[in-house]
């Protein structure tokens, strides 16, 4: 079993930076590709960015639109979502995932391994 663990979420104003990351543990295996995605209240998880192994392709959602950017250490197994220019359109539980594949996917069906999510409030 892999366990994803986020952090970072937290309240801020529109127009402002946050950045979100995600530890694996247990039986991780480096060659993963990684993904980010969000679910707000009463809305489906919708995709958000994922980055391949070893972590030179990225692929972000069309509302990103340049403001977020998605990163891995892959010696220390982590992920990270860095988030700016946040509008309150992004608030939402954001979750980190991991699949059995080094290629990057958006399908929340393509993803193995799951986190229990962190809160990010934007507010006006």
């Amino acid at each position: 079993q892999v366990q994803l663990v986020e952090s970072g979420g937290g309240l801020v104003q529109a127009g402002g930076s946050l950045r979100l990351s995600c530890a694996a543990s247990g039986r991780t295996n480096s060659r993963v590709a990684m993904g980010w995605f969000r679910q707000a209240p009463g809305k489906e998880r919708e995709f958000v960015a994922t980055i391949n192994w070893p972590g030179g392709v990225t692929t972000y959602a069309d509302f990103v639109k340049g403001r977020f950017t998605i990163s891995r250490d892959n010696a220390k197994n982590t992920v990270d979502l860095q988030m700016n220019s946040l509008t309150p359109e992004d608030t939402a539980t954001y979750y980190c995932a991991s699949r059995r594949n080094a290629r990057q996917a958006r399908y929340r069906s393509e993803y193995d391994y799951w986190g229990q999510g962190t809160q990010v409030t934007v507010s006006s």
